[in-house]
C-alpha cells in the first residue's frame, strides 16, 4: 500500500488494514467515540484496530467496517485491478 493518502489499497498486513480504515473513519469526519456509538464496538478495541493488532476478533472488523460505509472483495492474488 502506498501511503496515508490511499483510499483504497492492496492489504497484506494488519497494519495496513488499520492505517486504511483510520484514513477513512478521518475522511468522514468520525472519531472513535462516534465510530463506537454507532458500531457498539469499544474504543478500545477500534483502536487498537486501527493500530494494526494481529489478533482482532474478525466479526468486530467487519462490524467496523461496515459502520464507515467500507467492504471488503476477496480475490486472487495476481488477478489485476485493486
Amino acid at each position: 500500500m502506498s501511503g496515508e493518502s490511499t483510499e483504497r489499497g492492496h492489504v497484506v498486513t494488519a497494519h495496513e488494514l488499520g492505517r486504511l480504515v483510520r484514513l477513512h473513519r478521518k475522511k468522514r469526519g468520525l472519531t472513535l467515540e462516534m465510530v463506537s456509538g454507532l458500531s457498539n464496538l469499544g474504543i478500545r478495541f477500534l483502536s487498537e484496530f486501527e493500530r494494526g493488532k494481529e489478533t482482532a476478533e474478525i466479526g468486530k472488523v467487519l462490524k467496523a467496517l461496515h459502520v464507515l460505509g467500507l467492504e471488503v472483495h476477496i480475490r486472487p492474488r495476481g488477478a489485476g485491478g485493486s
